[in-house]
């Protein structure tokens, strides 16, 4: 049994018997269970429930105050990494294999934001994904997205706003002041020319102020490259200050308002301080060791596969894909638990999976075991992967879900002229903590005192791989001989 597993028993064993107390208690003396003790149970029972609802708006402001504190980036303009991504990048399940951009956007202060998306052609293009504080999808731009590579001009209105917007302007609605954009600038290789190429074309992103639409003010890019930027869920305290001050900045939306009782019980109130005493940080710090438990455990047991048979699962579950999709205003369907679940592991919204990107999750190989960075295993990719642009494979650390630290490089793709292909164009790709005999183009390197795990990219899926009549086999340990011996 897996230590999260054991952890979460663990939890359940003390919240039966903590519960089970509480009955014996009211069942023979209701009057000597103290009001303190109840309200207790029940701080630690809404910390709980706190966690799984805002895990997405506490992820997105992890990221917020890492380009804050650790970067010259400001809100309204655009960080970059100026190569392709290595693990000071410690995003959640990142690609290391296109050049990212990043906006974080608000309208409080400056009113309706304008994103220019340029068009695609000779000088590149780019996959582009907008999502309100709450990671709520509101758009894709880009070759594959909404403007079909023709360019857009994009507007974020502030919440309540009822003005006009100018003709050639398309307006999104976030309802919240906070808003974040994820661009990936497409690479034709991993070389140095078209590294900086695709640079230069990111560089013709604009983010500007509509008010100066006119004359939109030069846009600001701050390279990060070298900057271990760090956004891996903190399952402590720290957790409830992010989500207080993200209650603080935004208003509450309608769906949400059940929340507001929730919070104040944990300390969390609009308009005041978070300053919780000595009993409420006892239930805080229960509350996100339960949540996280749980969680993770959730994550453990597996989403739905993809291909029948194997191990490689869709990326969030069916309910939270269906529902995001209809930007959460089904009538009798909300889930917030597996919203909470996928924002442990990921970060961005997709308004159209499977038209721009299409992802596929694995954290168990063929016999149903989790990796062992110890281990070596291998994954064939079979010839003609139906994809427009190109497929990867990234390795990321299993606890933390970003890339693994100290390691040379987290994946192999086939926009990378070095990764070698058999005579039928099929891949071969390894991981472990060394390569293969003659394997060392095509491996993925682990950390052997870390359980990792897998993502398969498929950019511009093509609709055979919907079909299934093209399929990812699962991955398998490979055997390797050491003086005689089968390792």
């Amino acid at each position: 049994m897996s230590d999260i597993m054991h952890t979460l028993e663990a939890v359940m064993k003390r919240a039966i018997v903590a519960a089970f107390a509480v009955m014996l208690t009211m069942g023979t003396n209701a009057q000597s269970n103290s009001l303190d003790e109840l309200t207790a149970h029940r701080a630690q029972a809404r910390a709980v429930e706190a966690v799984i609802w805002g895990m997405p708006i506490v992820n997105y402001d992890l990221m917020l105050q890492e380009m804050l504190t650790k970067t010259p980036g400001k809100v309204n303009q655009v960080i970059y990494w100026g190569k392709p991504l290595d693990w000071k990048n410690q995003t959640l399940t990142p690609n290391p294999d296109t050049l990212y951009l990043m906006a974080f956007l608000n309208t409080k202060d400056a009113g309706p934001i304008v994103i220019e998306i340029p068009p695609a052609g000779a000088a590149g293009s780019l996959n582009a994904n907008i999502v309100n504080a709450w990671q709520q999808p509101l758009e894709d731009a880009g070759l594959l997205g909404v403007d079909k590579g023709a360019g857009v001009k994009l507007v974020m209105l502030p919440p309540g706003f009822t003005g006009q917007v100018p003709a050639g302007f398309e307006p999104l609605q976030p309802n919240t002041f906070g808003s974040y954009a994820l661009f990936r600038s497409n690479m034709k290789s991993h070389g140095d020319a078209d590294v900086a190429n695709s640079i230069a074309y990111g560089k013709q992103i604009k983010i500007y102020p509509i008010s100066q639409a006119s004359s939109p003010p030069q846009t600001v890019f701050t390279d990060v490259k070298d900057v271990v930027f760090d956004s891996t869920i903190r399952y402590d305290d720290s957790f409830f200050v992010n989500l207080h001050r993200a209650v603080q900045s935004e208003p509450w939306l309608p769906r949400d308002r059940a929340m507001i009782d929730q919070l104040r019980a944990i300390g969390i109130e609009k308009g005041k301080a978070f300053a919780p005493d000595a009993k409420v940080k006892q239930a805080l710090a229960a509350g996100i060791v339960e949540a996280r438990a749980w969680m993770a455990a959730k994550y453990d047991a597996g989403l739905p596969p993809f291909f029948e048979g194997t191990h490689w699962t869709v990326p969030a579950h069916p309910d939270l894909l269906k529902a995001a999709a209809a930007e959460f205003e089904e009538p009798d369907a909300y889930p917030v638990d597996w919203r909470g679940i996928t924002y442990t592991y990921a970060y961005i919204g997709i308004k159209r999976l499977g038209a721009g990107q299409f992802y596929l999750i694995n954290i168990k190989d063929r016999d149903g075991q989790s990796y062992d960075g110890a281990t070596t295993y291998r994954l064939h990719v079979p010839p003609d992967v139906p994809v427009e642009q190109y497929w990867s494979l990234t390795a990321y650390d299993r606890d933390t879900h970003a890339l693994i630290k100290n390691v040379d490089r987290a994946s192999r793709a086939s926009n990378n002229a070095n990764v070698n292909r058999n005579a039928d164009g099929s891949v071969d790709l390894y991981l472990g903590p060394k390569p293969p005999a003659g394997q060392e183009a095509n491996w993925i390197p682990t950390d052997p005192a870390r359980k990792f795990e897998l993502m398969f990219r498929l950019y511009g899926p093509k609709q055979e791989l919907f079909a299934k009549s093209w399929k990812l086999p699962d991955v398998e340990r490979f055997a390797t001989t050491v003086g005689g011996a089968t390792k």
